[in-house]
């Protein structure tokens, strides 16, 4: 069987996660199944590349002595060199090309500004780190952005957020190549989820809403979180936070940066999904626990918000911690 060549960017300051994460899912499968990847590394020169913490990385190619054709994935790292490394024009130049035969071209995190740099963005459905998004969008306004998914592909372009999620990137890629089993097989080996489905948000309720700045609004908060499946209308919330309905819809939006419904619709889909890999209660279940009232008006909220049902949500996102 000949062996899928799976090459990996890399430039001064990368983000070292970006190419281990990813580099180790690779290389597990191999072990795994029959040595079915290849993996090499890529920088402007040869030599110690350090990444952004300080570490060094030997690299053996530069790009002037790496052949760019044949490759099955080009997976290109982010980190805060990426600012610098985009203006190179022998590397731009050289992802280019390299794209241009690759079965698949993927980024990790902020390595998509070297896809864009490349002209292989435009028209295109993408993700990044949450922090970069803006940035990427007023760069390139003719690429959809997206901050929310972990991951997202369109066409042979694939994109993930920042470090981590270049794991689960990979994971995707395996499964696509050599199924399900040997996927499952590496998740198991390296302690990970098989896997977050590519819809499954960066943001947790902790990280993507500020926070309550006065004692109203965040007896407001805490109700919500203390039961997300109570009764939560603004009517409900304003006698929790002792203010008349009009004025706790004002404070709430000013405070908090969202409405009071999206605000509990998001708590009450993160309560659902951790009933759904946590617990074995149905669906049905879980649903009225969590303020959905029923099923179907659960699984109408999974397919808005992430792109699966309940129920592959809990045998993708649980299947390695629930053995």
């Amino acid at each position: 069987m000949q062996q899928r060549r799976i090459v990996f960017v890399i430039f001064d300051r990368f983000q070292s996660l970006d190419l281990t994460g990813p580099y180790e899912v690779f290389q597990h499968a191999s072990r795994a199944g029959e040595n079915e990847y290849a993996c090499q590394l890529v920088a402007p020169f040869p030599g110690a590349v350090r990444t952004e913490s300080g570490l060094s990385v030997h690299v053996e190619y530069g790009v002037a002595d790496l052949d760019p054709t044949g490759i099955d994935t080009l997976v290109v790292a982010g980190g805060a060199g990426v600012d610098q490394a985009r203006h190179d024009p022998a590397l731009v130049g050289w992802i280019a090309t390299a794209a241009t035969d690759a079965r698949r071209v993927t980024s990790v995190c902020s390595g998509l500004f070297l896809l864009g740099a490349a002209g292989l963005l435009s028209g295109r459905r993408v993700t990044t780190h949450w922090v970069r998004a803006r940035q990427l969008s007023e760069e390139f306004p003719d690429v959809r952005v997206d901050s929310d998914p972990i991951f997202i592909r369109d066409g042979r372009i694939w994109s993930s957020a920042g470090v981590t999620a270049g794991m689960d990137l990979a994971l995707a890629l395996v499964e696509e190549d050599l199924g399900r089993d040997v996927a499952l097989s590496v998740a198991r080996y390296m302690v990970l989820f098989l896997r977050r489905p590519g819809t499954q948000s960066q943001f947790s309720v902790a990280l993507w809403s500020a926070q309550p700045s006065s004692d109203p609004i965040r007896a407001a908060v805490s109700a919500i979180h203390a039961d997300p499946g109570a009764r939560h209308g603004i009517t409900d919330l304003a006698a929790h936070a002792g203010l008349s309905p009009r004025h706790l819809q004002r404070r709430f939006a000013a405070e908090l940066g969202t409405p009071p419904g999206a605000y509990v619709e998001r708590v009450r889909m993160e309560a659902a999904r951790r009933a759904l890999i946590e617990g074995d209660d149905p669906v049905e279940t879980v649903a009225r626990r969590c303020g959905f009232g029923t099923a179907e008006t659960l699984r109408r909220m999974f397919h808005r918000h992430l792109g699966v049902a309940p129920s592959d949500y809990r045998d993708r996102f649980r299947s390695t911690v629930r053995k």
